[in-house]
């Protein structure tokens, strides 16, 4: 069993015991000689690094490199300052350029009034009601892992759960947003964007990569991946202008885009660039989600009991439809707890555009803003024993006694993630679904850690094993489960 909570490291020794005044403004925090010394100090483990800082220096920690610097907010305040209150001082910035050669200029990456361009072109396709017309899809595809597991039930072999949320999680996407049965894909397009992702995170974490035309082993494993990726994204774009269907969904919505000035449609990269976007965003981090619940589960079986309890009350084993959403309101706090003690999105950064002030201390033009909800996720101030998995903590009253901000997986602000609530829902589908049926139970003898890479994966995967529930008998007569029936 892995504790959520990370333990001191050798890798953290430079980190002093004694919080240092800030000089000139700076917030107080470790020093190195040079940006190399930083970058190495966390490659090991970022979220020990960032926790530990926390821990020792407070809400705003400066990390001082040789001639630049950067921040780490934790406090709830100074993040909606930066991703609300401030936001236009702000950008994406240095460190997320260098995904670029993944996502383009999509949505995820892109800035200014290009991004606000895409953004409302976007929008449509993840309206409430829109939304609300994905149920069935995303049951059919759920329907079809269970099925699935039915067979892994009987053979009792283990299995990778995080690879079958991969799965899953694709499809629905594939069949949602571009109207394209990408099972096919699936098997390809899962495993590589993993190892495309762990490469990008790697890039990431170096202070100068080398330019991607110079040949080195990296550039060409690299270039490998994101070709196996660019043929099932060139091919959804094809074929839907071969076809000409026009089915109103989110490819149909960008193919019909036109520039207001020139006329002029968006060309194949710009295209490529949007769809690699969504089928990275909006199937990686509910799959991730999905499995760190199933883990959690396994580790807290009275939280999955209660949670089989109020689903049977909900559904009494029927697949659940739009109008149940309301009454499966523990599944989503389940969710929404998994989410809190392992965001799929670990950390993300911003870079000022102007100088500023954050929490009495001077901010610099240039500065990296370092924003990590597995820290702020973790806050005492804002939750009691932070590292217990309590799903309560997501009832109405008590998410309206925290600050907004105090809860980020999905960023927030003006850059909140466009699919948060297609997200929410499918996890709770799913995971509705999925109980009423199975228990999964991790292989005795994993060890189960966080990899920090772009996104929070169990190292390794999540191995475990799937156990048919029985249902309780019932009266041929009142089709009441034989212990209610009167006599």
């Amino acid at each position: 069993m892995i504790d959520a909570r990370p333990a001191d490291s050798d890798r953290l020794a430079s980190l002093p015991d004694e919080i240092q005044p800030g000089r000139h403004g700076f917030p107080p925090g470790p020093s190195y000689w040079t940006p190399y010394g930083m970058v190495s100090a966390m490659r090991g483990d970022p979220l020990e690094y960032f926790t530990r800082a926390f821990r020792t220096y407070g809400d705003v920690v400066g990390f001082r490199s040789g001639p630049f610097g950067s921040i780490l907010i934790a406090h709830p305040d100074h993040v909606k300052h930066v991703l609300q209150d401030n936001n236009r001082n702000y950008v994406k910035g240095v460190v997320i350029a260098k995904i670029k050669v993944l996502v383009g200029e999509g949505l995820f990456t892109s800035e200014g009034d290009f991004w606000r361009r895409q953004r409302r072109l976007a929008q449509p396709a993840f309206h409430r009601e829109r939304v609300g017309g994905f149920v069935s899809t995303m049951t059919d595809a759920t329907t079809s892992l269970l099925e699935r597991w039915a067979l892994r039930a009987r053979g009792g072999e283990p299995f990778d759960v995080a690879a079958d949320m991969s799965r899953l999680t694709l499809g629905i996407v594939g069949r949602t947003l571009f109207s394209r049965d990408i099972d096919d894909a699936a098997d390809e397009f899962g495993p590589v964007l993993v190892e495309t992702l762990a490469l990008m995170n790697d890039r990431t974490m170096r202070f100068l990569p080398s330019p991607l035309w110079w040949p080195s082993a990296f550039n060409r494993q690299l270039a490998r991946l994101l070709g196996q990726l660019d043929r099932v994204v060139y091919d959804i774009i094809e074929t839907r202008r071969r076809t000409g269907d026009a089915p109103g969904d989110l490819l149909d919505m960008l193919l019909r885009a036109r520039d207001e000035d020139s006329g002029e449609g968006m060309t194949d990269r710009q295209l490529r660039d949007e769809v690699m976007t969504f089928l990275l965003a909006g199937h990686e981090t509910t799959a991730v989600a999905l499995t760190w619940t199933w883990y959690l589960l396994d580790r807290h079986p009275e939280v999955a009991d209660r949670l089989r309890a109020e689903v049977g009350a909900a559904l009494a084993g029927r697949t659940p439809g739009l109008e149940d959403l309301p009454r499966l309101e523990y599944a989503r706090m389940v969710v929404e707890e998994a989410m809190r003690l392992y965001p799929p999105v670990w950390g993300f950064m911003r870079q000022a555009l102007g100088a500023d002030r954050i929490g009495g201390y001077h901010v610099r033009k240039g500065t990296v803003i370092s924003i990590s909800p597995w820290v702020t996720h973790r806050h005492p101030m804002f939750w009691e024993d932070p590292e217990r998995f309590d799903p309560e903590r997501f009832r109405p009253a008590r998410v309206r006694e925290r600050p907004r901000f105090a809860y980020l997986p999905f960023s927030g602000g003006p850059r909140l993630c466009i699919g948060n609530e297609f997200a929410l829902m499918e996890g709770t589908l799913v995971l509705a679904m999925a109980v009423q049926q199975y228990r999964l139970q991790l292989v005795p003898g994993a060890t189960i850690e966080p990899e920090s890479r772009l996104t929070l994966r169990p190292r390794g995967g999540l191995p475990m094993t799937v156990h048919a529930i029985q249902p309780p008998r019932r009266n041929a007569v009142t089709s009441a489960p034989l212990n209610e029936t009167k006599h």
